[in-house]
């Protein structure tokens, strides 16, 4: 029977700002805490996503890797302090996490 549900998608860059390269372990960590939090998640790993946007600088341009997990519903205020965590974990002024109400099938 289908079920309406959220994917949830967290854009979290391969290096930092000064260029540094994150390693695997800080990628499965996030994994493995959305896993916890909600039973599962997806990490794409083997290629990572490219980015280009536009600042004061110019175009600036990023690696990032995706990671996805499905939720029943979304807690704005977890996922705001997630947020902040994953920013000062990974030393980002921004990381972008965006969810789509699906319906698994």
């Amino acid at each position: 029977m289908p079920k309406d549900a959220y994917l949830v998608q967290i854009l979290l860059p391969l290096r930092d700002n000064a260029g540094a390269s994150f390693g695997r372990e800080d990628f499965e960590k996030v994994a493995a805490e959305l896993t916890e939090k909600f039973g599962g998640a997806t990490a794409f790993v083997q290629a990572p996503a490219k980015g280009l946007w536009e600042s004061e600088g110019g175009t600036q341009r990023d690696e990032v890797i995706i990671i996805e997990t499905m939720a029943d519903y979304i807690d704005p205020s977890w996922w705001t302090r997630y947020r902040a965590e994953l920013e000062r974990r990974f030393r980002q002024e921004s990381i972008v996490i965006r969810s789509q109400a699906i319906r698994t099938l």
